[in-house]
């Protein structure tokens, strides 16, 4: 407002309206007032009441903020904790709501293979640094019933087998691991097998290896490899992951296929462990 009353736009206005105050006084004081002058002297000062008025309204406004400061700081505060509660409360029903869709596919697992002991489900507490494939840690461990060699999965496919087991917590290798053989077979041709073996390359791209495949196999992109249950570490039939290339090793001697693990491994939060099932192998 101060800056408004120094400007060369407010000096402008005051001139104008002296000039029409002296119309106003001379009209009268010559008898000359009437209907028209009013008239007149209206319509000339129309645009100065607008302004005025407008200055008027915005005064009224900012002292209206002013006086009721504290109240607005309250209410705006209120509203800030509102919607932080609101947040809250949202993100807890997400995350509700992926943890019933987990258990829901948990639950599928045990209804495909009532010969499994299944652990509860264990959450991801993170991957083991500085290995390329991608071993991590679950949330339960011996006083869970978790037992070294176990297998992990998640229900769409194997992820890996359980190699270290505290009271509380379990370190798990993955299946990109070159530690980790699979007796692995095709879903769709039981002559076509081979074994599940991870590597350096493929762990890159998230994937995993079939090797030790016969020269006259049938296999083809997209067929689906399961385990074989041969060796009694893992429960027969369980998907692995589907055939994304087929090639030759390094040595261009034998057949080698390129998995695409049916979970991403890289991208786990849950899992569960089979502590038990048919035909799995009594020693470790």
């Amino acid at each position: 407002m101060r800056e408004f009353l120094k400007s060369t736009r407010f000096k402008i206005m005051l001139s104008f309206l002296a000039f029409l105050v002296g119309i106003m006084i001379y009209a009268v004081t010559k008898g000359g007032y009437s209907v028209s002058s009013v008239s007149f002297i209206n319509t000339m000062t129309k645009p100065v009441r607008k302004v005025t008025n407008g200055i008027s309204m915005k005064f009224e406004r900012n002292v209206d903020k002013f006086n009721k400061a504290d109240e607005y700081y309250e209410e705006n505060q209120r509203l800030k904790a509102e919607l932080g509660e609101l947040n809250k409360k949202l993100t807890n029903y997400d995350a509700l709501v992926a943890e019933c869709e987990e258990l829901r596919k948990f639950v599928s697992i045990k209804e495909e293979h009532e010969d499994y002991i299944l652990s509860v489900p264990c959450k991801i507490l993170g991957y083991v640094t500085n290995d390329p494939f991608r071993s991590f840690t679950i949330d339960k461990g011996s006083e869970d019933g978790i037992k070294p060699n176990c297998p992990v999965v998640t229900a769409e496919g194997l992820v890996g087998i359980t190699i270290e087991v505290s009271k509380h917590v379990t370190t798990v290798r993955s299946i990109l691991s070159p530690d980790l053989s699979i007796a692995a077979v095709c879903s769709s041709s039981s002559a076509d097998t081979g074994i599940i073996e991870g590597g350096v390359v493929a762990a890159e791209e998230g994937l995993t290896r079939l090797i030790h495949v016969s020269p006259a196999h049938q296999l083809k992109e997209g067929d689906l490899m399961i385990t074989a249950g041969s060796s009694g570490m893992f429960p027969k039939d369980y998907p692995i992951g589907k055939i994304k290339s087929i090639g030759y090793d390094s040595n261009g001697l034998s057949v080698t296929a390129m998995i695409e693990p049916c979970t991403d491994i890289t991208r786990l939060t849950s899992v569960i462990v089979i502590t038990d099932f048919s035909g799995k192998r009594e020693d470790d």
